[in-house]
């Protein structure tokens, strides 16, 4: 019982970094934002998912891949931003 709140804590946590980044991507237009806030709902999904299947041995399931996912989101956006800032100056 106090792991499942415990994973719905941590969800939360991630949709109100999503919803952060979110907000810096409705000021800023900046695409690194976007793909921070994608990849925080990934992770909150993920955790949610782990939460409602009851997997405790998630580097073994299918689960891992959505993680896996989010954390290629991130590199790819720091990538992109990155290689931008190195073009136009």
């Amino acid at each position: 019982m106090l792991v499942s709140f415990l994973d719905g804590a941590v969800a939360m946590g991630f949709l109100a970094a999503a919803l952060m980044f979110l907000g810096f991507w409705r000021r800023s237009r900046a695409g690194l934002f976007l793909a921070f806030a994608g990849a925080f709902a990934l992770l909150a999904v993920n955790q949610l998912l782990l939460a409602v299947t009851a997997t405790y041995l998630e580097e073994r399931s299918w689960l891992y891949l959505i993680r896996l996912a989010a954390f290629l989101l991130i590199i790819l956006a720091i990538w992109r931003h990155n290689r931008a800032e190195d073009q136009s100056g």
